[in-house]
C-alpha cells in the first residue's frame, strides 16, 4: 500500500515531538520509546516520510493488519511526490524480500535465524535488492515491542537503516522483545531515546490505565479532565448491545471501540447492532478475513467498530467499551499478561471507557478501583 500526497511535514506535533523527530539522523538504527498517548504512530509517520527524501525506499511496518490500516491513513497528506513511504505487514515485507518460501518454524512463524543466515549470505553479492529487485529499504517500525529480536537482527542486515517506535510495557504477543533486546540486536552503535507526555486519554482514563501498568517509569499524567471510567454490570448480550447502541446515538460523530475478548462476542453483538438503526453502520474486524468488510476497515469514520483484543494495539477511540471482562475472571489479577491487556485496552479511549461484565460477582482484577472508576 502506498501513499504519496502533498507534503505536510509536522503538523500538530508538540514542541518536544518535533524535536525528538528532528533528533533522530537519517542514517543509522534508533530506538525510540514512548508511553501509550505520546504520538509514537504520528512520530513513526513522519520520520518514514523523512527517509524517503533520502532516495531510498522507505517502509512503514506493524506486525498487525488493521495497525497497517490506521498508518496509512495517518500518512495521507504526509508523503512527498516522488518520494513515497509504502505501508506494509512485517510478514508482507518479509514474503516479499525473501519469497513466499521464506522459511518457517514449527507454530508458523518465521524462521528469524535461517532468514538472517540468508541475509548475510547475500550482502556483497544481491544485498542491495529483494526479491522483486528493489533496492535495500529504510525502515520504520511501529509497536515494535510486539516482534521477536530475531526480526532485528534480520532486519540490520537487510535494511539500510532501522528505527523503532515501541512500548515494552505494551508487550502483548508471545513473541515480543524489550527494548534493551531491540536495541542490542540492531548493534552497538544502535541509539535509544524517548518521547514523553499522553496527548489521547482523560487524567481520568489515564489514572485508571496506571493501576494495570506493570513497569518503567510512572508516565507523565495527561492535562486533560473527563468523566471517570464506568464499571457496568450487563445482564447479557442484548443489555450490552442496547448500551452501545445508546452510546453512539448520544454521541453520533464519536468513534467507538468495542474490544472483546472472543469473536463469537464481537459477531452476536454485531447481529444485534446491526439491527438498531444507527446512524452509521457497525463494522467488525477480523484478522482471519482475506478481503472484503471485515478486513478493510475505514478507523477515521465515526461510528462502532468490534475488534479482538489482539488487533486493538496502536489504535484510538473516543469511546471504548470492554464488555466481558468476566472472560478473566480465572486469571491471576496480579499477573502482568492480565494486567498489561487491560493496561493497553484501557489507554485506548480518549475520552470514555466502559468496564462492563457479567455474572454474580465483580471479577477479581475490577475490585479496589473504588476511587477510580463510577459503578452501574
Amino acid at each position: 500500500m502506498i501513499a504519496a500526497n502533498t507534503p505536510v511535514l509536522h503538523p500538530d506535533l508538540t514542541p518536544a515531538q518535533r524535536d525528538c523527530l528532528d533528533a533522530l539522523p537519517l542514517t543509522g538504527n534508533h530506538v525510540v520509546d514512548g508511553p501509550p498517548g505520546s504520538g509514537k504512530s504520528l512520530l513513526a509517520a513522519h520520520r518514514a516520510v523523512h527517509l524517503s527524501l533520502t532516495g531510498h525506499p522507505t517502509l512503514l511496518l506493524s506486525r498487525s493488519n488493521l495497525l497497517r490500516q490506521l498508518l496509512h491513513g495517518t500518512l495521507q497528506g504526509l508523503t512527498v511526490p516522488g518520494a513515497p513511504v509504502e505501508v506494509a505487514t512485517v510478514h508482507g515485507w518479509v514474503l516479499r524480500h525473501f519469497g513466499r518460501d521464506a522459511p518457517r518454524t514449527e507454530d508458523g512463524w518465521f524462521d528469524w535465524t535461517a532468514l538472517t543466515h540468508r541475509a548475510a549470505a547475500a550482502l556483497g553479492t544481491d544485498g542491495e535488492k529483494d526479491a522483486d529487485g528493489a533496492a535495500t529499504p529504510h525502515l520504520v517500525v511501529d509497536e515494535g515491542q510486539d516482534l521477536p529480536p530475531g526480526f532485528y537482527r534480520l532486519a540490520r542486515l537487510a535494511a539500510a537503516s532501522v528505527t523503532v517506535f515501541a512500548d515494552e510495557c505494551q508487550r502483548l504477543t508471545e513473541t515480543n522483545s524489550t527494548l534493551a533486546e531491540i536495541t542490542a540486536a540492531l548493534g552497538r552503535a544502535a541509539t535509544r531515546t524517548g518521547i514523553t507526555g499522553n496527548h489521547r486519554n482523560t487524567r481520568e482514563i489515564a489514572a485508571l490505565a496506571e493501576h494495570f501498568r506493570t513497569g518503567g517509569l510512572r508516565p507523565v499524567p495527561p492535562t486533560r479532565s473527563g468523566p471517570l471510567p464506568v464499571i457496568r454490570h450487563y445482564s447479557g448480550e442484548r443489555d450490552i448491545a442496547d448500551d452501545i447502541a445508546a452510546m453512539a446515538a448520544r454521541n453520533p460523530q464519536h468513534r467507538i471501540g468495542v474490544i472483546v475478548s472472543s469473536l463469537r462476542t464481537a459477531a452476536g453483538l454485531m447481529r444485534r447492532l446491526e439491527r438498531a438503526g444507527l446512524a452509521y453502520e457497525p463494522r467488525l474486524y477480523s484478522s482471519a478475513a482475506p478481503s472484503g468488510r471485515y478486513r478493510d476497515i475505514d478507523l477515521a469514520r465515526p461510528g462502532i467498530v468490534l475488534v479482538h483484543r489482539a488487533s486493538a494495539k496502536g489504535l484510538d477511540f473516543d469511546t471504548v467499551v470492554i464488555p466481558d471482562t468476566e472472560t478473566d475472571t480465572a486469571a491471576d489479577p496480579t499477573s502482568a499478561s492480565l494486567r498489561t491487556a487491560y493496561y493497553v485496552m484501557i489507554t485506548r479511549a480518549r475520552e470514555q471507557l466502559v468496564l462492563g461484565w457479567q455474572g454474580s460477582r465483580l471479577p477479581r482484577h475490577l475490585e479496589g478501583l473504588q476511587e477510580r472508576v463510577q459503578t452501574r
